[in-house]
């Protein structure tokens, strides 16, 4: 079996909420050891969003598998110097702070890569270093309201937004893949450098289909609920059993084949106001009404049938219960437990799979400052020196 890709590779992470831990998480879980520096009083604040898995935050329980955490105040001197001692180490180093906190402490990227030409150090913000917005506070909400995400979810009468946090979700992996090509780059030239992530830049580019429709052809797209702006049919319908099945016609050929296996009416297939697309589109409201009353008729399971045979892109609405036991992950065998302070946590396999090689691991929560004594005696420091600075509250 082939070794996890970043077996031996070392990070150290200040880090907060989502961005930058679940990048470093998909670090550990490829095989990387990620060290998290943590907040003496109370830790990551993502600890502290919710109870709701069994008293532990949703949130961080997601994000924070498989890493070792260390609990230092970073405003006292030898906190900080605990922590330079574990960079010094470490082959990347990932920050998302508030604008201008890493640069006090010395931690920003550029500083860091001056100082270990070797290492990969990542700075997370919300707008970027410098602009007028660079010290604006960036939620993930707010980013996606500046982003024009928002703008192009819901419905015509209300703009809503994501049901995730999609900003955080696109810095990190943006941060994540960035890690990837730039220790790429390093086993090169033997040099890191640093790497630069916005949330705001990171989710324009997923907005890239809107942005240039509007930019080129001069609308934005409209928000049409769950159907397709372009698209008809192209919407979930409900069926008998109270249930939603999702339907998605590509083509004039499949909506033929539509008209006639499933709504039963072959002649809507030639049928002027319904024969292409854009007519369809033009008559969404009609088009509409014929597969819903159709689909009505019918239980889930035999909506989705029906359209299975006849070749039409289908999907049953699901709710989060029903993804947990959705039949897929389940015959692809994708759950595993991982260990934590309140016991072991269902959690699934990371969708990076690399066949032939060693399966992600996927470590433990951590405990806040679990790993604190541990890692400061790895650095050097004495059983004295570790007592003074939990005396003193600068370590927990």
């Amino acid at each position: 079996m082939d070794p996890l890709p970043l077996e031996g590779i070392t990070v150290v992470a200040v880090e907060q909420a989502v961005a930058a831990p679940f990048a470093t998480r998909q670090l550990a879980d490829l095989g990387a050891r990620v060290i998290k520096i943590e907040r003496i009083d109370g830790g990551d604040f993502a600890r502290g969003y919710d109870t709701a898995a069994r008293g532990l935050a949703s949130h961080f329980v997601w994000c924070n598998r498989g890493k070792e955490s260390v609990a230092l105040d970073l405003k006292d001197p030898r906190g900080l110097d605990a922590v330079r001692r574990l960079i010094a180490d470490a082959d990347v180093f990932v920050q998302n702070l508030a604008h201008g906190a890493a640069s006090r402490l010395g931690l920003d990227a550029a500083t860091l890569c001056a100082a270990h030409p070797r290492l990969v150090a990542v700075d997370i913000s919300g707008y970027g270093a410098t602009g007028p917005y660079a010290g604006k506070r960036a939620y993930d909400m707010l980013v996606q309201c500046e982003a024009g995400l928002v703008s192009v979810t819901g419905t015509p009468e209300q703009p809503v937004k994501a049901g995730i946090p999609a900003a955080d979700i696109a810095a990190a992996m943006y941060a994540f893949s960035g890690v990837l090509a730039a220790l790429v780059r390093r086993g090169t030239t033997g040099r890191g450098g640093p790497v630069e992530v916005s949330m705001l830049e990171a989710l324009a580019e997923w907005l890239g289909h809107p942005l240039h429709h509007t930019i080129h052809g001069g609308t934005p797209p409209e928000r049409t609920g769950l159907a397709h702006a372009v698209i008809a049919p192209y919407d979930a319908y409900p069926t008998a059993d109270g249930g939603r099945v999702l339907l998605s016609v590509q083509n004039d050929r499949e909506w033929r084949r539509l008209a006639e296996q499933v709504l039963g009416l072959p002649e809507l297939g030639m049928e002027p106001v319904f024969a292409t697309n854009a007519a369809r589109v033009a008559n969404r409201a009609r088009t509409d009404e014929l597969v819903g009353t159709a689909l009505k008729a019918l239980d889930a399971d035999e909506a989705l049938a029906r359209l299975e045979a006849a070749g039409i892109a289908c999907a049953r609405l699901r709710d989060l219960y029903e993804l947990a036991g959705h039949p897929q992950l389940a015959a692809r065998e994708r759950w595993r437990e991982v260990g934590s302070p309140v016991g072991p946590l269902r959690a699934l396999l990371p969708p990076i799979t690399l066949p032939g090689g060693d399966e992600a691991r996927m470590g433990d929560v951590p405990a806040l400052g679990q790993h604190t004594e541990a890692l400061l005696r790895a650095v050097g420091m004495t059983d004295a020196e570790i007592a003074a600075l939990r005396r003193d509250g600068v370590a927990a």
